[in-house]
């Protein structure tokens, strides 16, 4: 298997995303080729603080493995508090989030706004590494604040070498472009250029192409995956085969993707003890691309109940002309 040699990662790891990576959803890229996944960001001072609503975002089970936390804070000793109870739970590899871009954690000094503030940054890596004793230390970042050179970036970057930071994962977009506009491979690039740790890219990787397209251009050692995975659990298989020079399997049909969607709703009632909320989301995310979506989705959020969503969902239209390949 194609690592990353000095934290032993695949080559495509599943980034964090908020009401999106949870169990279930790793669970069913697991089964579809998902070699790495982070939980959902988690709230340093939630952690120490043992807010029950934490522990239920770090639900796992044995098959989930391996598997990293990410932390967003701004304290560097709560930081670094949280970053010992992460490893003593058993996870792999502990992230600490410089990337967020949502209002209310910026506000409160965390996420990206640590980007500004490379003192902070500083010390909360040293909090981190000094408290982590086994496993490795990584850190996701954007490009900067607001200026998307990468020189913002490039500079936290070095200083989490400094401090013996493991690898570092970097967000083709500023924190003011949020999700707009197109990720920069090359403004990647110069923060890979600045350091001789791993560096993940990361940043509208959609297919096979856009993974070997972001590797070309930035030089980074690794593909962190996003948005694109999502209700895409074959995209993991296909980066891989493309990353090694295989052949790259062929996207899935209607078909594959309907029974797909109805095992990840299988997943998320196994696991999730409100399944439905989730759901309405999820639901959406297999078909987004396909002809009548539109009165689809306006009936998925109609659903009351989880038997009603799956008749929503054995009803969806498979045109012939979806059904000439299997994923």
């Amino acid at each position: 298997m194609m690592t990353l040699k000095a934290l032993q990662l695949p080559l495509v790891v599943q980034s964090p995303m908020a009401s999106c990576t949870d169990l279930p959803f790793r669970l069913m890229g697991r089964a579809h080729g998902m070699r790495f996944a982070f939980l959902e960001m988690i709230s340093s001072e939630a952690l120490v603080r043992n807010v029950p609503q934490t522990a239920e975002l770090m639900r796992t089970v044995p098959e989930d493995r391996p598997l990293g936390a990410q932390l967003v804070g701004c304290d560097p000793q709560i930081m670094g508090e949280a970053a010992a109870k992460i490893e003593a739970l058993g996870y792999d590899v502990v992230d600490m989030n410089l990337g967020c871009p949502v209002p209310k954690i910026v506000s409160k000094g965390g996420g990206s706004m640590l980007l500004r503030e490379p003192h902070t940054a500083e010390q909360i890596f040293r909090c981190v590494v000094r408290a982590v004793k086994r496993i490795p230390v990584t850190v996701k970042m954007r490009l900067g604040f607001s200026d998307p050179s990468g020189h913002e970036a490039a500079a936290i970057a070095r200083i989490a070498e400094a401090c013996g930071v493991d690898a570092i994962s970097v967000h083709g977009r500023t924190r003011e472009q949020g999700y707009r506009g197109v990720a920069d491979y090359e403004a990647i690039g110069r923060v890979k250029a600045a350091v001789t740790i791993p560096v993940i890219g990361n940043g509208d990787v959609v297919d096979a192409a856009s993974a070997l397209r972001l590797r070309a251009v930035s030089g980074c050692d690794g593909v962190m995956l996003g948005r694109g995975a999502l209700g895409n659990p074959w995209i993991y298989h296909q980066i891989h085969a493309a990353l090694s020079g295989a052949p790259v399997p062929p996207p899935p049909d209607a078909v594959a993707r309907k029974a797909a969607l109805l095992r990840h709703v299988e997943l998320q009632v196994q696991h999730d003890s409100w399944p439905l909320g989730p759901l309405h989301r999820v639901a959406c995310w297999y078909f987004q691309h396909l002809p009548g979506v539109a009165e689809y989705r306006h009936q998925v959020n109609r659903v009351r109940s989880v038997e009603e969503l799956k008749m929503v969902i054995e009803a969806f239209p498979v045109a012939r002309s979806d059904r000439h390949f299997e994923g």
